[in-house]
């Protein structure tokens, strides 16, 4: 930090000292110890819902496709339990994660017991006793609704594409093949089921994205409990290199009809992590999303809800956790989600610092909140080092560069809904 502050003098901004943490090569999130145990016991429970979320998305994508009674789509098939991911395992493309590269163990045994009783797939389904698709769905929804007014990357333009119709033509008419009912559907109203391979498009982009965090987080809380991770800059750190080694990464949608595959989203189209998933998702789903339903009105004349899209601030790092998790995309899910498999010690801090066992959802959603700004730190410091200077670059005026990038991230946590100010303190419980 010495070397930057007596190069350029302190910053102005409103969140200057967040600013000078930044320069210095540090997070959003305070470095402390506490901090340091939340986001970490975060980054395990989310990962194992996570291995589930990815799984199934791809499933929907490339198995469920059009079928217009997706009643079992959530009841992931061995196959896909037994899909080898591309980041773990012996036979990775690049191995981040040590683990096995099937479905998490933690995992498969909630899938067979659940928090109830052993039984049959439909019997905890019912009784909502499972993994919340429904999350991660309106994750994707998320990312489809904002694509096209992001800016980023060439993938949802392609979605508008002769050549990506004529590949969704073919997929269409492959599958329903034999069915008159829905081929002449099809032939009345196109564009209809066009609408729903796009966004079929988007179910495997989340995917593939997420293929790559499960293990990036795994490998983070396995590496925590062996002491190699003691610093939330590690942390952070270790999500930068993560992002740069998987930036690469091909994007794109195939489906499977009868033994055939089609290519609807080829990987020769040239779509990769970084540009075409790994900033949208943070662009829509950390920032933007959707107000939480029934929260706010869409009729214009209650200008109730922005005007413009770009300019949505309903993603977790706005979001009030306390009363019923009011983000766009409804966090109670997901904290559902990852309380069946917080780790023993992030378990005996709410203890610690909740008001009773019921109080650890919240607990857990706001450590998650912390978290997420930890991931938007690394995404942060990530564009800073692709798009600008490093930061003990010694010209003074490429590290102004690098201060007025910083300053226009954090310009948009200037708002009151912004969680900025809050992580700040040890008791935002």
């Amino acid at each position: 930090m010495a070397q930057t502050l007596t190069t350029l003098p302190p910053s102005t901004h409103e969140f200057a000292d967040i600013i000078h943490r930044l320069e210095a090569g540090g997070s959003m999130l305070p470095d402390t110890p506490e901090n340091l145990k939340q986001i970490i016991g975060i980054y395990k429970a989310y990962a194992v819902p996570m291995d589930f979320y990815w799984r199934d998305l791809l499933y929907i994508a490339e198995q469920v496709f059009l079928n217009p009674l997706p009643f079992f789509k959530y009841f992931l098939p061995e196959s896909y339990l037994q899909r080898h991911n591309h980041y773990a395992g012996d036979d990775a493309v690049l191995r981040i994660w040590r683990g096995e590269a099937t479905a998490h163990p933690e995992l498969l045994a909630f899938i067979a017991k659940g928090k109830t009783i052993p039984g049959p797939k439909i019997f905890h389904h019912l009784l909502h006793d499972r993994i919340n698709m429904e999350f991660a769905e309106a994750c994707m929804r998320a990312m489809f609704w904002h694509g096209r007014d992001m800016g980023i990357g060439k993938f949802d333009a392609y979605l508008d594409t002769p050549e990506y119709k004529a590949n969704a033509e073919r997929a269409i008419k492959a599958y329903f093949q034999g069915n008159p009912i829905m081929l002449g559907l099809y032939r009345l109203f196109p564009e209809m089921f066009i609408e729903q391979v796009r966004q079929l498009s988007y179910y495997a982009n989340l995917g593939l994205f997420w293929e790559v965090m499960a293990p990036v987080f795994l490998e983070m809380s396995d590496l925590y409990d062996e002491g190699k991770i003691t610093t939330v800059k590690e942390a952070m750190d270790f999500l930068v290199n993560g992002i740069f080694a998987a930036a690469g990464r091909p994007i794109y949608h195939h489906v499977y009809i009868r033994g055939q595959c089609y290519e609807i989203v080829p990987e020769s189209a040239g779509f990769t992590w970084l540009y075409e998933a790994a900033l949208p998702y943070v662009e829509a789903v950390f920032y933007r999303t959707a107000p939480f339903r029934g929260t706010k009105s869409y009729n214009a004349q209650a200008e109730q809800v922005p005007n413009q899209q770009k300019d949505f601030h309903y993603g977790i790092l706005y979001a009030d956790v306390f009363p019923v998790g009011t983000a766009g995309i409804p966090p109670t899910l997901l904290m559902d989600d990852m309380y069946h498999f917080l780790p023993e010690y992030l378990k005996e801090y709410y203890r610690q610092h909740c008001r009773g066992e019921d109080d650890m959802l919240i607990q857990l959603g706001i450590s998650f909140q912390r978290s997420m700004y930890n991931v938007t730190s690394a995404v942060i410091q990530a564009l800073r080092t692709a798009l600008h200077y490093p930061l003990d670059d010694p010209n003074p005026e490429h590290l102004l560069i690098n201060r007025q990038f910083y300053e226009s991230q954090l310009d948009r946590f200037k708002r009151p809904e912004a969680r900025l100010r809050d992580i700040q303190r040890t008791d935002y419980r």
